[in-house]
């Protein structure tokens, strides 16, 4: 075995326990907040589920916002390495990962949350994961809604101190003993019979929701 390979072998081995460790502690250190909870409340109240969409730089606290008894979640994450690390600690705050991309390419991962919604599921995923561009909604999330018929539930997260990296998705790493914000927008629809023009029309009132909800979250404990 090469250093490499046992280097890899201790990341994947490691990692997810390290993570989901991180994240529970910082979030026991937190206060959070949620804004327009009446919305996904009001969408699981008429026996639907929804697509729960996210920018990739506001995945670390994710967790705490579908945190209820009794519900099913799975989370759709990168195919590679750190993906795979991401999944597995998900997968201890009892979420079902789902490995794949928002691209058409991924199609077993499309066919798994198809599966997973038809079951009950809501399904979290990022549309501008797991490589970029930055804030910039993949058609497949809008692909995924017309076939199930689901809505699109855009949702932030920001928190009242933070470290931003200069990483592509500008990742935001809340400190501890802050105050989070969770921000709930209106669901996107998409016609099941709609056209190219219409799918784009869609995805860019998606991506116009995230940005407007992120920046509102940012400004949250101004």
């Amino acid at each position: 075995m090469t250093l490499k390979t046992f280097k890899k072998k201790v990341v994947i081995w490691l990692g997810p326990w390290l993570a989901y460790w991180a994240i529970k502690v910082l979030g026991l250190t937190m206060r959070f907040e949620a804004v327009n909870l009446d919305i996904p409340r009001s969408i699981l109240e008429n026996g639907q589920v929804a697509i729960g969409a996210f920018w990739h730089g506001r995945l670390l606290m994710m967790p705490f916002a579908y945190k209820h008894k009794g519900l099913k979640v799975s989370f759709l994450v990168s195919p590679h390495r750190d993906g795979q690390v991401v999944g597995k600690a998900l997968e201890r705050f009892g979420f079902r990962p789902i490995l794949g991309s928002t691209t058409r390419k991924g199609f077993t991962a499309f066919k798994n949350m198809l599966r997973a919604l038809q079951d009950g599921s809501i399904v979290m995923l990022v549309p501008d994961g797991p490589r970029g561009p930055r804030c910039r909604v993949q058609i497949g999330v809008v692909e995924l809604a017309r076939l199930t018929g689901r809505p699109v539930l855009p949702i932030t997260f920001s928190s009242s101190r933070k470290k931003i990296f200069n990483s592509w998705d500008r990742f935001l790493l809340p400190s501890p003993f802050s105050k989070g914000v969770f921000i709930y927008g209106e669901p996107v629809t998409v016609d099941l019979h709609g056209d190219r023009d219409h799918l784009e029309e869609k995805r860019l009132l998606l991506e116009k929701r995230l940005n407007d909800l992120t920046e509102r979250a940012d400004h949250y404990f101004d």
